[in-house]
């Protein structure tokens, strides 16, 4: 193999791998709308949390992992239910636009408490995985990097699962369609919200595992959430499977763009070129690649 096809294959590889890591937050993103119609602008927020959780658990001496990732899981699954009880089932039936600008306001809210709870400084997240890159190839990548994308496929393959053959699943689905119907059928709406932002807790109490001990965990593990915009519109906002493809996309894109690019306008590509990405394939196709197209009567 040449030198200039071991870069590329070196550049993609290390770009899927961190694809597969935006892919992990962006599922937050497709869960919610799976279930409830609506985009949960505060999924990095989420994900902040509960890297400052786990952080926080095992900043105590002789606390184990184990413990400390059970209990960011609890605590977000219970965050999710009582997020959906108390905020968002009292905009039951309005507008899609009023959860949405919930969520936003969720996110201002959570990325101003975390420093005032916990404190501005940068805390670790330590793994018992090692630093030493695993090479694979031409490629060498951080472990870390490997341990997230096999969470994200290991969920991924979960809820696919979840929403084609289990009847939560299936009813979860119907709920998104038409509440109304859905409820009409004997389907409790409220009972799959909830439940709609509890896996979105455990997938960020994951995420924010993976992610804060990649990046460490401050107000700015939130920004990552930023990043998986042009995801989750690639892949469309409901499709669990476009959610994994338009991660390993925008990953490829970002590698590449640093890789290729950088160096004649030095540096900073791989920060807008996902988003022009997300704007062509926008005016191709709106409702992303995987995306349904939705046509309604008016």
């Amino acid at each position: 193999m040449s030198e200039d096809l071991e870069f590329a294959f070196a550049l993609v590889l290390n770009g899927a791998s961190i694809g597969l890591m935006y892919s992990l937050i962006a599922l937050g993103f497709v869960l919610v709308y799976k279930a409830t119609d609506a985009i949960n602008f505060a999924q990095g927020e989420f994900v902040m949390l509960a890297g400052l959780i786990v952080a926080v658990v095992l900043g105590f001496e002789g606390a184990p992992l184990v413990a400390a990732i059970a209990i960011v899981v609890i605590v977000m699954v219970g965050f999710g239910f009582g997020l959906e009880r108390v905020v968002l089932r009292p905009l039951l039936g309005r507008p899609v636009v009023a959860v949405i600008m919930a969520t936003i306001g969720l996110a201002a809210m959570l990325r101003g408490l975390g420093p005032v709870i916990f404190g501005s400084e940068t805390r670790a997240v330590s793994l018992p995985i090692g630093d030493e890159p695993i090479v694979l190839g031409p490629a060498s990548l951080p472990p870390i990097q490997v341990l997230g994308a096999v969470v994200a496929v290991l969920l991924f393959l979960a809820f696919s699962w979840f929403f084609k053959k289990s009847r939560m699943g299936v009813a979860m689905r119907a709920v998104a369609d038409n509440q109304q119907v859905a409820q009409a059928m004997g389907i409790n709406v409220e009972r799959y919200f909830a439940l709609a932002w509890a896996m979105a807790g455990v997938v960020s109490a994951l995420g924010g595992v993976v992610w804060g001990s990649m990046l460490g965990v401050d107000v700015h593990l939130a920004l990552v959430g930023l990043k998986v915009f042009p995801v989750v519109i690639l892949g469309g906002l409901d499709s669990i499977g476009g959610a994994l493809v338009g991660g390993l996309i925008i990953g490829i894109v970002e590698s590449l763009a640093a890789g290729y690019l950088d160096p004649y306008v030095g540096g900073g590509t791989k920060d807008f070129a996902p988003y022009v990405l997300m704007i062509l394939v926008l005016m191709v196709r709106p409702y992303g690649i995987f995306g349904k197209r939705k046509i309604e009567r008016v």
